[in-house]
């Protein structure tokens, strides 16, 4: 169970470091609303980022890769959704962002470490 626990956590780890890395190197805040060019290039950042974070916690754990993967998705998915409950007037772009592709994108992270696994 520990270690199930320490995979989730390692994932979410991976992305949430390069969300804040990402935001605080380019100065802009995540909340607000930003030029579309940004918006895509932080969505694909944040999507690469979700796969290598689920892929990571397929890896750690021992067993059922997907499960840790999804595990991670549901934490990205939570953070989004606690961000826009909390934060109603900012813009939405990236919770929904991180709602409708980064968090499925941990899952798939983690089936394709499955495939690599099984191979």
């Amino acid at each position: 169970m520990l270690r199930s626990a320490g995979a989730v956590i390692a994932g979410y780890f991976v992305f949430a470091a390069s969300a804040v890395l990402l935001f605080q190197l380019s100065g802009q805040d995540p909340h607000a609303d930003l030029p579309f060019t940004f918006k895509l290039a932080s969505t694909i950042w944040g999507v690469v980022f979700a796969l290598v974070g689920g892929w990571l916690a397929a890896h750690v754990s021992v067993r059922r890769p997907a499960a840790h993967a999804a595990g991670v998705g549901v934490v990205i998915a939570a953070g989004a959704l606690l961000s826009l409950v909390l934060d109603p007037s900012g813009a939405r772009w990236s919770q929904l962002s991180a709602l409708a592709v980064m968090a499925p994108c941990a899952w798939l992270g983690g089936v394709l470490a499955a495939r690599q696994r099984d191979r």
